[in-house]
């Protein structure tokens, strides 16, 4: 059976590592290397790791799941507020350094607006991407300068500081970013970033294709079978209606001034309460389970949807956290369907 692992090299697609608040304690390591296992086995090219005030830290995360794998690539989350950015450059190229291994890096201007808080970062959205802009440029810079490097910026000012171990060109990290919206698609351009939507319905995009000169890619659940039916049998169980997670929701909507959580939740009032929209599903979303629309039907449905986002440029695809390994297979043939068809 071909693997997704076979695909062109300009499809990305990433799993998503597990939160420790969602597990009891003694669960939750053992479900990080089962689920980098599967993302492994099923041809992903790395698997995002979260970060945030409530859960673990993603590069204690990203060490068990280099040490659980030959190949898979941690995404780890990045904010600023948590980290010098001479603390990540040497967090990758320890990592090089000791795993040979690349990873990725998912750059995070925002965050839980409650997170923020309680750091004292009151910097408004757009400089919060002006100043990931400068953050990120200087990781880059001390992961690539041969020489002590110095730097004067308006956010980061460092004098003759050197990177050692150095880092292996070849292990130079892959960089995400939000690219939903207009200052995240700026800081996407000024970084060399692939930008990340959570994405409105594919046809959307028809007449509006993905921006030029950046790569871009987007955040979305699959849940696939042989059959339709089958397939909603599945997100209804998984996904059952929450009366507080849809207060929780609503809730966060309140107080996020993030342009995707408005975007999405633009988008879910749009549909109708656990209405569908052929494949795109909001449902999860709603009842604050996740923060990507889904798609789900048969194969051939929801490859036709994935095939479109393909078409309309955009490469790279975030998955939700696998439940287990077999949902991951469904994915995989997805993609393969999705391949022919784009």
């Amino acid at each position: 059976m071909d693997r997704f692992e076979q695909a062109p090299n300009d499809i990305q697609l990433f799993s998503t590592c597990p939160q420790s608040k969602d597990l009891p304690r003694d669960r939750y390591l053992q479900e990080v290397v089962d689920v980098a296992r599967w993302s492994e086995e099923a041809g992903c090219t790395g698997i995002l790791v979260y970060t945030d005030n409530s859960i673990v830290d993603p590069w204690l995360v990203s060490q068990v799941i280099l040490h659980s794998t030959a190949r898979l690539a941690p995404l780890v989350a990045v904010q600023p507020v948590y980290l010098h950015p001479y603390s990540v450059a040497k967090m990758v190229a320890s990592f090089g350094f000791m795993y040979r291994r690349r990873l990725w890096l998912n750059m995070v201007a925002g965050g839980f607006k409650n997170d923020l808080a309680a750091l004292n970062d009151e910097t408004p959205h757009d400089q919060r991407y002006e100043r990931l802009v400068e953050y990120t440029l200087l990781i880059k810079n001390l992961l690539q300068a041969p020489e002590p490097l110095s730097f004067d910026g308006r956010f980061y000012k460092v004098h003759n500081l050197k990177m050692t171990p150095p880092l292996d060109a070849e292990l130079a990290p892959g960089i995400l970013v939000s690219g939903s919206s207009p200052a995240g698609l700026a800081a996407a351009r000024a970084i060399g970033a692939t930008a990340v939507k959570y994405p409105k319905p594919p046809k959307a995009y028809l007449d509006t294709p993905a921006p030029e000169g950046i790569g871009c890619g987007v955040r979305v659940g699959i849940i696939a079978r042989a059959c339709s039916a089958e397939a909603w049998d599945v997100a209804l169980a998984r996904f059952p209606a929450d009366r507080g997670g849809q207060i929780a929701h609503k809730l966060a909507m309140k107080v996020s001034d993030s342009h995707w959580h408005k975007q999405l939740s633009a988008a879910a009032a749009a549909q109708g309460e656990g209405m569908r929209e052929g494949p795109y599903w909001m449902w999860p979303f709603e009842n604050y389970k996740t923060f990507c629309p889904y798609l789900v039907g048969d194969y051939a449905e929801v490859a036709g949807q994935i095939a479109l986002y393909m078409q309309a440029g955009y490469r790279t695809f975030i998955l939700d956290i696998p439940p287990n390994r077999e949902e991951l297979d469904h994915t995989r043939r997805v993609f393969e369907q999705a391949r022919a068809l784009a």
